[in-house]
């Protein structure tokens, strides 16, 4: 590991639960992606976000999943799209990206912690 975290350093980081209501290819992006909106209800509301999810998963089988990702990190521009937030995964034995969900359903933007 690259170093000690502090309980306060994870504090910061926001992880939310929201479902995926939209998944659209992204042609456009350098490595095989596909495009995310997400809700996560209440004042975030639906958020975007481009996800490198294509070995496993196909845009249309995505919608009415729920994912989790970190909400409070800046957006950042891929391919001319505003990623917003940040869908979290682990690889496989591949190193393809396998998303965390919760484990049974929960209210959408319900925060880890």
């Amino acid at each position: 590991m690259s170093g000690t975290a502090t309980i306060e350093d994870f504090d910061r980081i926001d992880i939310r639960a929201g479902t995926i209501v939209d998944a659209q290819p992204f042609p456009e992006a350098r490595k095989p992606s596909i495009r995310l909106w997400i809700d996560f209800g209440g004042s975030l509301g639906v958020k975007r976000s481009s996800a490198q999810i294509t070995a496993h998963y196909a845009p249309d089988r995505l919608i009415g999943r729920q994912v989790m990702a970190v909400v409070n990190f800046p957006p950042r521009k891929i391919a001319g799209f505003e990623s917003e937030v940040l869908v979290l995964g682990v690889p496989d034995e591949n190193g393809a990206v396998v998303l965390l969900k919760p484990d049974l359903r929960v209210p959408d933007g319900g925060k880890m912690f």
